[in-house]
């Protein structure tokens, strides 16, 4: 067997599977190669009592394992930092500790090979930043048990082998991580129930939201946010609750006669997380182009907008398959 191009068949689920562990798409890009490269240099150990893949899925949970050890690292968003902003212009400090959650480009996500349809879609489901955000709250071992086992439907034995540990021992985790996650997850979020993808209904908002942004439009905005709608923007740490903050937030940013005046935007639909998503593009003032600005995930619930995380990490515009900046007019994307 040719380990190298055997082993290439799972790369994109091992990026999934990574990503899950660390809440960041660029530490799973090294430690997917971190992974192959454990492989090539243990291939000789490889004696087919296990399937590749459960072989590779071991080295990269434990690979994963070893980055996380010992280092004081909180992958979160900006409201598990602090409250609410109280205004525009305040500022915060972000904590030495912190680093931001970030997003998935759904055109990079590969289900499991060996999971039945049913399973695929609940592992699916635990890609969206709901979860990704409560997993993080874990101990690094407990998010691998529970990513193994729960997610993509180890048996315990299995799950122990692949961790150096004891049946009791992965139930043992397993007990004490839901009970955590409870605490982090939306109700009713633990049954793992598959969730339904975005309605034609949800992406006709999106495509409203998107036209408000363009055209700077308060009004329409209102009309399409939640009363209690939270937005955030890592690696900002100041974020906003309830409509009438966000609107006040926009009305400042949006004033193109006034000093905190951002610039005019476009905005093209992308897709992360299993969610909708929006990537923005702003030209400040006096500018030639477009330059990327933020990927944003939104939330629909009830027919309106209830969160919006805009990620403003234009390095990963080009993982979504977008350009960095464009000359106006949009390009066909």
């Amino acid at each position: 067997m040719d380990l190298e191009v055997e082993g290439e068949r799972y790369r994109g689920e091992l990026r999934v599977h990574c990503y899950r562990m660390l809440g960041s798409f660029d530490e799973a890009e090294d430690l997917v190669q971190e992974t192959f490269l454990r492989a090539w240099r243990g291939r000789d150990t490889f004696e087919g009592r296990s399937s590749l893949r459960v072989w590779l899925y071991r080295i990269a949970t434990n690979a994963c394992l070893d980055h996380l050890d010992g280092r004081k690292r909180r992958v979160v968003l900006p409201h598990h930092v602090g409250p609410p902003s109280a205004s525009f212009h305040e500022t915060r400090a972000v904590p030495a500790e912190v680093t931001w959650l970030q997003p998935f480009p759904d055109h990079l996500y590969v289900a499991p090979r060996d999971q039945e349809p049913e399973a695929a879609a609940v592992a699916r489901e635990t890609l969206e930043l709901a979860f990704l955000a409560a997993i993080q709250h874990l101990p690094a071992r407990q998010r691998a048990v529970v990513i193994l086992h729960d997610v993509l439907g180890w048996p315990a034995r299995q799950t122990a082998g692949a961790l150096d540990g004891t049946v009791a021992s992965v139930n043992s985790a397993l007990q004490r991580a839901r009970a955590t996650l409870r605490e982090h997850l939306p109700p009713g979020r633990m049954d793992w129930a598959p969730a339904a993808p975005p309605s034609d209904e949800d992406r006709r908002l999106l495509r409203r939201y998107m036209s408000a942004v363009e055209r700077g439009d308060l009004d329409e905005m209102a009309g399409l946010l939640a009363e209690d709608v939270r937005t955030t923007m890592p690696p900002y740490a100041e974020w906003f609750l309830g409509r009438p903050s966000v609107l006040e937030a926009l009305s400042l940013s949006w004033n193109p006669d006034g000093p905190d005046y951002v610039g005019e935007f476009r905005v093209v639909p992308t897709a992360a997380n299993g969610q909708l998503a929006a990537a923005t593009y702003v030209r400040p003032p006096g500018a030639p182009a477009y330059a990327g600005f933020g990927i944003g995930v939104v939330t629909v619930e009830r027919g309106r907008i209830s969160e919006i995380t805009a990620f403003h990490t234009p390095s990963l515009f080009a993982v979504f398959g977008l350009p960095d900046e464009f000359s106006a007019p949009l390009p066909s994307l």
